[in-house]
């Protein structure tokens, strides 16, 4: 079956592609406004005794976000971290993360950044990953897949390591999920010739740009993915959940940088988890 994005003639496929831009040049500046500056207030999300902070930067940022989809394509939904969902009459829906990486956001560190991705229902086919403070952009989808920033305007491109011996592996955590994740998430990670955490959104745009070859998480919201997915996607890369089902949904997620790779980074988590 045919899906919306088919149907979608160039004038309109333009006007997305310089609508997310504009989502994030204004997401930049809310985010810089407020990047390391004393006194930045922050509420805790979590109510469970842990810590999800969220930020008046988050806020301002996701309200100018609205503001320009409200303007130029108010029949389209929005699925954003801070606010209501706006359901979508159109059938395309912006799926937009303020600031993926709160934490790292908040501690001054420059590898969290805007996630900004517009879908259909077979899933994401537009997406940009930015870091305001780097000036990087990743973009992929609808015939793009290229990197922005201060050295110029370079391809994507994912790389072509097919051996989990040779691979590097990034996490957001190494506390991963449940107990019974982090077991399958080690039984890759023993594998690899490299793993290292953090970075958040930056290690999707990093295994877009061929230096990263596997991202595993898990515990993820659609608007932690979406973006990654369509750029990855764009680059010649494969995500999907733990299982190889489409991942845009959030949950547990697998990046890998080819099919050959994602292939042997799914046997080892195949059966491994609780």
């Amino acid at each position: 079956m045919a899906r919306l994005l088919d149907r979608l003639d160039a004038d309109t496929r333009a006007e997305i592609r310089a609508t997310a831009h504009a989502l994030a040049d204004a997401a930049r500046s809310a985010t810089l406004r407020h990047f390391r500056r004393p006194g930045l207030a922050r509420d805790n999300k979590d109510v469970t005794g842990g810590f999800d902070p969220v930020t008046a930067a988050d806020r301002e940022a996701e309200t100018a976000m609205r503001a320009i989809l409200a303007e130029r394509r108010p029949e389209d939904g929005i699925l954003g971290e801070e606010f209501p969902d706006t359901p979508s009459i159109s059938g395309l829906t912006w799926v937009i993360d303020p600031i993926d990486g709160t934490r790292g956001y908040i501690s001054g560190t420059p590898t969290w950044g805007v996630l900004i991705a517009v879908t259909d229902a077979a899933g994401p086919f537009h997406g940009l990953i930015d870091q305001p403070h780097i000036g990087e952009r990743f973009e992929g989808g609808l015939g793009t897949a290229r990197l922005t920033g201060p050295r110029g305007e370079t391809p994507l491109r994912t790389a072509p390591t097919k051996d989990l011996a040779d691979a590097i592996l990034y996490s957001t955590f190494p506390e991963i999920g449940t107990a019974g994740e982090r077991r399958a998430f080690e039984q890759v990670a023993r594998r690899c010739r490299l793993v290292r955490f953090g970075l958040d959104c930056y290690a999707y745009g990093l295994l877009a740009a061929g230096h990263v070859d596997l991202v595993i998480e898990a515990g993820l919201k659609p608007y932690d993915i979406q973006a990654p997915i369509a750029v990855i996607e764009a680059a010649g890369g494969i995500v999907t959940d733990w299982e190889g089902r489409p991942a845009h949904g959030g949950g547990r997620v697998l990046a890998a940088a080819n099919t050959a790779l994602h292939a042997a980074a799914l046997a080892v988590l195949a059966g491994a988890c609780d």
